[in-house]
């Protein structure tokens, strides 16, 4: 089979359920990435429905596009009325603190 035949993989596909799209959100957010995380929206958004979650975040859909498109740069206003339309609620935790680097045994 030639790879020009292939279907094109598309990741929103597989965001069938409010836990995935959340669970999948929150490793972005973990690792704290801004692009990452405009570009996940934008993913779960197209999973969800890009027009749904526009209306209901009170945005047309070609300016949600254009906000989480690769050009995007989001306010975070607008980044908490998308994740609100989604229907997932943004939480905080403690982070865990970073190991401390052992000293060196100086010989």
């Amino acid at each position: 089979m030639k790879v020009s035949k292939l279907k094109k993989f598309d990741a929103a596909e597989h965001l069938r359920t409010p836990e995935a799209r959340a669970e999948y959100l929150n490793i972005v957010l973990t690792d704290g990435d801004p692009t990452e995380v405009r570009d996940a929206l934008n993913l779960v958004a197209r999973a969800q429905g890009m027009s749904e979650v526009a209306k209901a975040a009170g945005v047309t859909r070609e300016g949600l596009y254009k906000t989480l498109g690769e050009n995007g740069n989001p306010e975070f206003a607008t980044v908490l009325r998308v994740i609100g339309a989604m229907g997932i609620r943004l939480m905080a935790e403690p982070a865990k603190p970073k190991p401390k680097p052992r000293k060196k045994a100086v010989v």
